[in-house]
Order: C-alpha cells, then structure tokens, then sequence
C-alpha cells in the first residue's frame, strides 16, 4: 500500500467530502483523473449553493429588503475573498465573468478595441488554448494587429532567447498560459515578465491550470491581468474571475450594457459605473459566485502550499511508472510544471484508448485538448491526459497503469 496521507492533507477524509468519488461507472469506482477540465465540487460548496438558493435566496445590487440585503452582503464578500485569493490592492480589480474564456474575451473587445491600434503586436506561446488565441485574432481582425507566436521547446516552455527577438516597441502585449493545458508547463514569470515591461507591453495570464493550486500573488507577478474559472478551482460552472490593475480598467469601456452597470441613463447620453460593476451587466451570477467563495474557503483550508507539494508527489510517482511503459511517449516534462500529463501511444488512437479506460471507470481527457497549434508543436494529432487534484490517490494511479497496460496490449 503507498502513502494516502501528506504531511498536511488528509487524504482519505479529504476524498470524502467529494460525492461524487463515491459514484460508480459500469460497476466500477469512479476513477477520475480530468481535474484539468473540470475539477469535482467538495460538499461545502454543493451546499452553500443549495442553501443560497433554498433559504437565502434573493437579488443584489436592487433592492433593501431582507435577503436582498444579505445577498449583496454575501457577493461583495466573495469579491473581497477574490482580491486576498490573489493579492490584489483592492476589490476594485477584481471582476466576475463567466469564465476564463470570457474573462479574455473582455479584455480583447474593451482593452484591444479602446487602446491597440493597426500594426500593433500580441506575443502568444505556440501551445496556448484556443481560448487564449482566437479572440486576439477576432482583434486582430477587426484592429489589423498582428499576432506573432512564440516558440517553446520540446517540454512546451517558451525559449527566452527568441522571445527576446521578438519584441519590439511594436509589442503591446505577452498574453500566456501560467500552466499549459497540454503538456503541464510552468512558464518562466520571472523571466518573461520583465522583459514585456522593459518593452513596454503588458502582461496577460492564463491562470485556469495555476489558480486552484498554486499561490499567486499578482503584486508580486506584475501581470496586468490575470483570470481563472471557478469551475476548475473546486467552484461551480458559470463563474470565473478577471483581475486587472485598476489603471487600466478605469481606461478600459464597458463591453456590455444594460442593469446596473449604468451610473445615470437619459436619452442623451449613459454615464457607467466605476470598476468593477461597469463590466458586469445584468442580474450578476449570485449563486456561482457564492458558490466560488466557497471553493475558495475550501482551497484556503487546505492551504495550496499543501496542495502542490501533495500533488507534486502524485506527479512524480504517475510520471515515473508510464515512463516504464514501452510504446507511450509524455508529451512535454519540464522541470517545473503542474500536475499534467499528455502521452501519445503509438498505435493506439487517444478516443480508443480512452472509451477503454472509461469501461473501467477512469476519466481521462482525449483529444486535441482545445490546442490545436500545440498538437501540430508537438508532432500528434491528439493526445490521452491524466491530471491530478488533491482527492486522487496513489492506488487509483497503479489502478490506471494496470487500465492503460491492458488496453495498450487490446488495441495493438
């Protein structure tokens, strides 16, 4: 038997606060290993939203009456739980989307619609998701900005040498991934983010793979923007998170009108909100986001400190016992890199291999992994990915070497 227990987690009563750990597939346990998707959802949060809605249901931001009142209270909090999350001077910088997604899609339709120009350049990594490539070329169509890509190596971190050749005085931003989607790559901040500045180009981060497990401290990191998904961060679906230093969210205009985004309407003209109620129109997402302040309250518990150092562990160990595997290469293993890991199996087609994983209860990830430019980076077409969170254990790994074996040996 190996460990279930890290020095500061308590794995076996950890996994219990997830229901779902208890569901079974095809008469087998439940296996789940896609946490890089879509993480699973403790019971503190399932029921802080069940409460919401069964007992303290009601609108913020429009009325005084009882659950109203405690609603906005409720809200505001979240927010101000977001800015500590992440270190932001003030809750002012932090704005609630939909997810990462739309989090980025903000950014592209206000910042590069107001204040980027024809000619004007976008660096992004050669791995990134398409969530962080397509709505820079939606600007770029609509702008004449250019997108250049950036070159990573075989672990899919970028190469600082031609990252430097590649800015100018004509880059306006360095837009990336913190953790890639694909091959679990921590990218370098340290060295990539003073080099932006030093050009004078600002600095977008993709936390969706870092936020629910790593510290972070946007301070610290000098990003100008930062988002992440609730979803992926032990928090409910619909609700994700948008920092941006407040200097340039006053310069940046509302994407969406409508609710109570407005300051004052008149037939003549709108004035808006301060950020960040500006770029939130409509009926807020109340029970995401309440949903989200318990997520992190459950992330906080636990400490993220010991979240990665336990799941480091789970890494290792994956990393180690497929690398014993004859005809699976890992796409991707950097020194540094989150809990992630991409394999090709030659002969073997990633959906193939994945419905046979699934009939023995185990969730993995299959496909082209919404990277499309990475697949060609990497040399596939698609790929078969495991990723870990706290609640996965050393069997289930063993569990899912045994599973891999055999159907490796099924489809040859």
């Amino acid at each position: 038997m190996h460990k279930t227990k890290s020095p500061a987690l308590d794995i076996t009563a950890l996994r219990s606060e997830f229901p779902m750990l208890g569901e079974t597939v095809y008469g087998q346990p439940l296996i789940y290993l896609d946490s890089a998707a879509t993480s699973l959802k403790p019971l503190s949060v399932i029921e802080a939203i069940s409460r919401f809605y069964s007992h303290e249901y009601g609108t913020v931001h429009r009325a005084i009456y009882f659950f109203a009142k405690g609603a906005s209270e409720k809200y505001h909090a979240v927010r101000g739980a977001v800015q500590q999350f992440l270190n932001a001077k003030c809750p002012e910088e932090i704005l609630f989307t939909r997810g990462t997604t739309d989090a980025i899609n903000l950014i592209a339709r206000s910042l590069g619609d107001s204040l980027f120009s024809e000619g004007d350049e976008i660096l992004l990594p050669e791995t990134e998701h398409h969530s962080n490539i397509v709505p820079w070329q939606m600007l770029a169509q609509r702008k004449g900005v250019k997108i250049v890509p950036l070159p990573v190596d075989d672990d899919g971190v970028v190469l600082v040498e031609e990252y430097k050749k590649r800015l100018s005085s004509k880059t306006k931003l360095l837009s990336l991934a913190h953790i890639s989607n694909v091959s679990g790559a921590l990218q370098p901040l340290e060295l990539l983010v003073p080099l932006a500045k030093q050009a004078g180009a600002l600095v977008c981060l993709d936390a969706a793979q870092s936020a629910p497990y790593l510290p972070i401290d946007v301070q610290a990191l000098d990003v100008d923007f930062l988002a992440f998904s609730g979803h992926k961060a032990f928090g409910p679906t619909g609700i994700g998170v948008l920092y941006g230093k407040l200097a340039l969210l006053e310069q940046m205009p509302p994407v969406q009108g409508g609710g109570d985004m407005i300051e004052q309407v008149t037939w003549e003209r709108t004035t808006y909100q301060p950020s960040p109620l500006k770029f939130e129109a409509g009926t807020p997402m109340i029970a995401e986001v309440i949903g989200l302040g318990a997520a992190i309250a459950w992330i906080e518990a636990k400490g993220r400190e010991a979240i990665s150092a336990y799941e480091e562990q789970l890494l290792a160990f994956a990393t180690e016992k497929i690398s014993r595997i004859p005809k699976v290469r890992i796409v991707g293993q950097a020194p540094k890199k989150g809990a992630i890991i991409s394999v090709t199996v030659e002969g073997c087609h990633s959906l193939d291999l994945g419905t046979l994983l699934d009939l023995k209860g185990i969730a993995i990830r299959t496909g082209h992994l919404c990277t499309q430019p990475a697949m060609k980076r990497f040399g596939v077409t698609t790929l078969s990915r495991l990723s870990f969170a706290p609640y996965n254990t050393y069997e289930e790994i063993d569990l899912f070497i045994d599973a891999l074996q055999e159907a490796i040996q099924t489809l040859s």
